[in-house]
């Protein structure tokens, strides 16, 4: 069995953009990005037994994603997103539901990549549903780094939920509306240096990453506050743009980078992302991205 330094717990599914059809989902275009970056990740998720569901495993397979995780749903279709663009190149979404990422299983192959790999990576919206929960509370005892990407999509989460997820995550990341949010939750106000403070010590998170669209991201890691401004792009569509700053950033992680200059490529990469059409689109590592 092919062992993996990332495994990616959650959906898979189809954008649907007004510029055209593309491939997409958060935990996808985290394992698509982290294998773009050489580091090899696989992907534990479920697709209907349709076209639909086919042509992603064939768009994974081309760009050397771990497919043999992915189920198959014989009740189910495959997933799919209705975006359409709303205020500063923002996106906003109509998430089906129930599809086939819904109803994941813990297998045992899932259980032993996991166990296996340095990092396993999981989001919020993954967890809508009991089915997919409960298997990824099956898994997560067996991790040895947790890396949660919170993504709050209304009516898609609720705060038990949520705050389950945060007692488990090793790094956290997540946009400034979503971070506000969740400071609301404890009160937590003043600047973002302090409410990342207070969280990481309310669950014991000792690396928080705030992205804040075009204007970069801030990391708070070993109790220091790190800031890098972004980078000034032609925007084309932010969908996967934070998907990629995310895989940048542990792809920088794991080569043992500073943080500087791990977040420095972060920005970098989520910027470049922005410039391209979908959240998967073809590059080269070696480039410079913007």
């Amino acid at each position: 069995m092919t062992q993996h330094t990332a495994i990616c717990f959650g959906e898979i599914l189809w954008d649907v953009l007004p510029t055209g059809t593309e491939p997409g989902g958060a935990p996808m275009n985290v394992a698509y990005h982290l294998n773009q970056l050489k580091i090899s990740a696989g992907l534990i998720s479920k697709k209907g037994n349709d076209r639909d569901g086919e042509q992603l495993v064939h768009f994974l397979d081309e760009h050397h994603v771990d497919t043999t995780l992915i189920q198959t749903d014989p009740e189910h279709a495959t997933g799919k997103v209705i975006a359409t663009p709303g205020d500063n190149y923002e996106m906003q979404y109509d998430i089906v539901f129930p599809v086939a990422w819904d109803f994941i299983d813990a297998t045992e192959p899932a259980k032993e990549k996991v166990a296996a790999a340095e990092l396993l990576i999981f989001g919020s919206l993954a967890v809508r549903n009991e089915h997919s929960r409960n298997a990824l509370f099956e898994l997560l005892p067996l991790a040895k780094t947790k890396v949660l990407d919170i993504n709050l999509r209304p009516p898609h989460f609720k705060q038990e939920t949520i705050e389950a997820l945060l007692k488990e995550a090793t790094i956290l990341k997540l946009n400034e509306n979503e971070m506000e949010l969740i400071c609301g939750w404890y009160a937590f106000t003043g600047p973002l240096k302090e409410q990342a403070a207070a969280l990481g010590k309310r669950y014991a998170i000792n690396d928080i990453v705030v992205t804040r669209g075009a204007e970069g991201a801030v990391c708070f890691s070993d109790g220091r506050f790190y800031e890098h401004p972004g980078f000034q792009v032609k925007v084309v569509d932010t969908v996967g743009s934070g998907d990629a700053f995310l895989a940048g950033f542990l792809s920088q992680l794991q080569k043992k980078a500073d943080t500087a200059a791990i977040l420095e490529f972060a920005c970098k990469l989520g910027a470049f992302v922005a410039t391209q059409k979908g959240a998967c689109p073809e590059y080269d590592s070696a480039s410079v991205f913007v």
